[in-house]
């Protein structure tokens, strides 16, 4: 049944502190009845921090002349995941900048091709890659990938228009959500809380977007503003407290709504609390994606102020994480890809 438009509101809406740990309670057990109380790790390679875009929130924009530029030795990218899958890892995902040039949609071509052969066909790979032809998606999905992550950030075009240049086209990037959908891939998205402008409506709104779309799982956070970019005068008065609620309690609002679906708890809620992640998890979450880059590029992939464990290699970070998923009564589906139950019930 979709969901109550007014419902999703209230929800979004709640502000006290025992209307709110009623509200993550909630959606914890709609977790436990529908996707179970296991976590499942995507390690994240940051390819490249080379972007085509110019999007006004972003820290990679094109136009930041502050940030160094870097692109990752095929070796050094084919090294990571092996660590990965040799952790027990089961899914990394390949992330980075847009673009659509033929050498780069190659690259990740290879790459995917030589992931597959290391491990044997036991690592899945989920790409976020931005917009893409639909002739690109064929030839990643024939290569090994299964999962994508595309976010819209807000389903609102107008709000959409207002965070980008005129040359950055909503339709565009619907049009890939959907294309994914229609080749088979296991297709997530995702907006931001926070944005200037935006209402507990549009929220509302973007949950039902994720419905109709059919979305099978989510990557969502709070909107963090970076120096570097149009929306820099915005971190001065950043409350972060406001912001990690906000986010939990999108993710909340989503597990109830949407039930069976994966939902990340993104590394920008630890971002804005050392134990974000966790609290995501508890607020209905059932995915966490370790940063398992080498630490000697992490400093220049923030998309936002404050990203944590930039001076954290990979094996400090998932002990780290271990312990903690621990301490909350959750289990780590090693060896598992974890795909979504929406997908799997779909297909």
């Amino acid at each position: 049944m979709r969901p109550n438009k007014a419902e999703l509101i209230e929800m979004l809406s709640l502000s006290g502190k025992d209307e709110l740990e009623e509200l993550y309670k909630r959606a914890y057990e709609v977790k436990k009845a529908q996707v179970g109380t296991k976590v499942y790790f995507r390690g994240i390679i940051e390819l490249s921090n080379i972007c085509t875009k110019n999007c006004y929130y972003c820290g990679i924009r094109r136009d930041n002349a502050n940030n160094n530029r870097y692109i990752m030795q095929k070796s050094e990218v084919l090294e990571e995941a092996e660590w990965a899958w040799k952790q027990n890892y089961g899914s990394i995902v390949l992330q980075a900048g847009e673009r659509e040039d033929r050498w780069f949609i190659s690259l990740v071509a290879d790459l995917l091709e030589e992931i597959k052969s290391l491990s044997n066909g036991e690592l899945g790979v989920t790409l976020s890659l931005g917009e893409q032809s639909e002739e690109t998606l064929k030839l990643w999905q024939s290569a090994g990938a299964h999962r994508y992550l595309i976010r819209i950030e807000t389903s609102n075009a107008e709000l959409y228009r207002q965070l980008h240049p005129a040359d950055h086209s909503f339709a565009r990037r619907l049009e890939t959500i959907r294309t994914l959908k229609r080749l088979g891939w296991q297709t997530g998205t995702g907006v931001m809380t926070g944005l200037p402008g935006q209402r507990a409506e549009d929220l509302a709104e973007d949950i039902l977007f994720f419905y109709d779309e059919d979305i099978d799982m989510l990557g969502m956070g709070p909107f963090i503003p970076h120096k570097d970019t149009p929306l820099g005068h915005l971190v001065d008065g950043f409350d972060q407290e406001k912001a990690l609620e906000a986010g939990l309690k999108l993710i909340a609002t989503c597990r109830i709504a949407l039930k069976d679906i994966n939902i990340a708890s993104t590394t920008a809620l630890q971002a804005l609390n050392p134990t974000g992640r966790e609290m995501g998890l508890l607020a209905g979450a059932n995915i966490i994606m370790p940063n398992i880059t080498d630490v000697k590029y992490r400093a220049s992939y923030q998309l936002y102020e404050g990203k944590p464990c930039l001076d954290e290699n990979a094996s400090q970070c998932v002990h780290c994480l271990e312990r903690r998923i621990e301490s909350i009564g959750e289990e780590i589906g090693y060896k598992q890809w974890g795909d979504s139950p929406h997908y799997l019930g779909r297909k």
